[in-house]
């Protein structure tokens, strides 16, 4: 558990490390949304997605980003995926059509297979976009960011540099919470306590031997952080200045520019998409007969 990144900060002098914060995550946004927009075919859905996973793939190279360590925090998501993958077989859509193999008498569809793997790629990319965002920006920057992208609900009055706050501790505490997780599992197996193996009783007991001191751990850790910040003079409530302020460099408008073409792109695809399979059933339920 130790080995998943998120929250984890890599220093790299590479050019996505150099970006504003506020670039990336507006980036990010839109990045998740072209993730999630969905086309009428496979065939478009994969091709996209290939595409998308491509150009994620090339960002975390040029920004030193661990393609190993992608790949060990998928591990823990193997068992998900295949429960994904029995609930499609046994729970198919209405408008599953591809017959890859019958048990029985009992139907089992491509579409289901394709649903799951689809599902799975949809991860490995959320996966990737946000390693990119947490391993290329420092936590201060990325609180400074997150405040400035919600400073219009100032006007509402809700607080939200204090938002920006707990969102940031919450992602730096992840990766700390998992090595103290890894640290208290390895001290209970050395007292001969297995979290493998044994009946379910006793995996219930070995999961409550690990889940206990875990709490405790990490309300002293808030205990000493919020202690640690009212010895340094903090006060969410008081009018705040920052030491080192955001720029928008050149780089920044290059970075964006490529995302935007790779969204804008997307998008339009998505659009037409929708566009044609909207005027064929026009067509067809006016009677007409037209092929696109």
């Amino acid at each position: 558990m130790a080995e998943l990144t998120f929250g984890r900060y890599v220093s790299h002098n590479t050019c996505v490390h150099r970006l504003d914060s506020r670039n990336k995550l507006l980036m990010m946004i839109m990045l998740f949304v072209a993730i999630f927009l969905q086309f009428n075919l496979w065939s478009t859905n994969l091709i996209i997605s290939g595409i998308m996973l491509i150009f994620l793939i090339i960002c975390m190279v040029v920004a030193k980003v661990s393609l190993r360590q992608l790949f060990k925090s998928l591990k823990a998501m193997w068992f998900l995926i295949l429960i994904l993958l029995v609930i499609y077989i046994f729970i198919p859509n209405a408008n599953h059509k591809f017959v890859a193999f019958s048990i029985n008498g009992y139907n089992v569809y491509w579409d289901s297979f394709y649903q799951c793997g689809y599902i799975f790629l949809r991860i490995i990319m959320m996966l990737s976009i946000t390693m990119i965002l947490t391993s290329t920006t420092k936590p201060m920057d990325l609180t400074r960011g997150l405040e400035w992208g919600m400073s219009p609900l100032k006007l509402l009055k809700v607080p939200v540099h204090i938002i920006a706050m707990i969102l940031t501790i919450a992602l730096r505490f992840i990766p700390t919470i998992l090595e103290e997780t890894s640290r208290i599992m390895k001290a209970q197996e050395s007292r001969g306590i297995d979290f493998a193996h044994g009946s379910l009783k006793n995996r219930f007991r070995a999961i409550i031997s690990l889940i206990i001191p875990l709490f405790v751990s990490a309300i002293d850790r808030s205990e000493e952080l919020a202690n640690a910040m009212e010895a340094r003079g903090y006060d969410p409530k008081a009018k705040r200045t920052s030491f080192q302020k955001l720029h928008f460099h050149l780089i920044d408008l290059y970075a964006l520019l490529i995302v935007l073409v790779v969204f804008g792109g997307i998008l339009t695809l998505f659009i037409l998409d929708h566009t044609v399979t909207t005027v064929d059933i026009v067509y067809v339920l006016s009677g007409h007969h037209a092929i696109f």
